[in-house]
């Protein structure tokens, strides 16, 4: 098969996904040239409701070349429209993405256009198909982790390491140490580098049709399959030259605070503070 009919296959592929929240999802293109995503990495059991274990904002710019990122904290306090405080990774299990997109702009002031929902096992098939090889990644430090129900088995050692997408998924899924949560978002942005670089390579580029095809039983999007081909011209005539990163909340505006059963553990913070840090980073002030 041609790698033209290939790209059309896989197009035809994602413009047919039947999603679950596309109908529900309310964000609206504002006309500024640039694309704003909600990105949520789930956790999805049998018929449990998935679990949001990443949740970002990416925006890109063509005209700029640039792209910005901001990772928010799952555990971040905040108040989700209608039901009250709680956990920002809440809201997704109580609205599916409109009830997050909701409570992040109700909090953070940024609403996003788009949303995009990786389940772990596509983030796997993203990196075996960019590097079928693996990604070399430098190991800070020992990881061993295996959960009760032996559904997550994490075993990397300190190093620079060659890892293939399972292997890679546990170094950014790793988070039994004093810093938790924020030692696992730094993984995060440091493979979302690398993985940037490997797509935007011309092996990347000439693999990105296969890669569409890979991922899309994996992926739920209210992006369709023209929009997705806008994008990925954009990408080959204006590369991303640049790529910001934030963490929010940042490590100069929280506390660890125990709320009522079932909340638990948040993590508490200034949310004027938190607003106007992640309005600045999005220069949306």
């Amino acid at each position: 098969m041609s790698q033209q009919a290939s790209a059309a296959e896989s197009v035809d592929q994602v413009e047919t996904v039947e999603s679950v929240y596309k109908e529900e999802f309310n964000g609206r293109d504002n006309g500024d040239g640039k694309m704003t995503v909600l990105l949520m990495g789930v956790d999805q059991r049998g018929s449990e409701i998935a679990r949001t274990d990443t949740i970002m904002i990416a925006e890109y710019d063509p005209a700029s070349k640039e792209a910005k990122v901001a990772s928010l904290m799952r555990d971040l306090y905040v108040e989700i429209p209608g039901h009250g405080y709680n956990k920002l990774n809440a809201a997704f299990a109580l609205g599916g993405p409109e009830l997050l997109r909701e409570t992040i702009e109700m909090n953070l002031g940024i609403d996003t256009e788009y949303y995009s929902i990786v389940d772990f096992q596509g983030f796997t098939q993203i990196v075996d198909t960019l590097s079928p090889e693996g990604m070399e990644v430098d190991v800070e430090k020992n990881m061993e982790y295996r959960s009760g129900d032996g559904t997550t088995d994490i075993q990397l050692q300190e190093g620079t390491q060659t890892l293939d997408g399972k292997e890679l998924l546990g170094y950014v899924r790793y988070r039994s140490d004093a810093r938790g949560d924020f030692a696992r978002v730094e993984r995060q942005q440091k493979v979302l580098q690398l993985m940037k670089d490997e797509l935007l390579s011309l092996q990347g580029v000439l693999k990105a049709p296969r890669l569409i095809g890979n991922i899309q039983p994996y992926i739920d999007t209210n992006l369709g399959g023209s929009k997705m081909i806008q994008v990925g011209k954009d990408l080959l005539l204006n590369p991303v030259e640049s790529m910001d990163m934030i963490s929010i909340p940042t490590t100069d505006n929280v506390w660890d605070e125990r709320k009522p059963y079932p909340i638990g553990l948040v993590l508490n913070h200034d949310e004027k503070s938190t607003k106007q840090t992640l309005l600045q980073f999005f220069e949306r002030e």
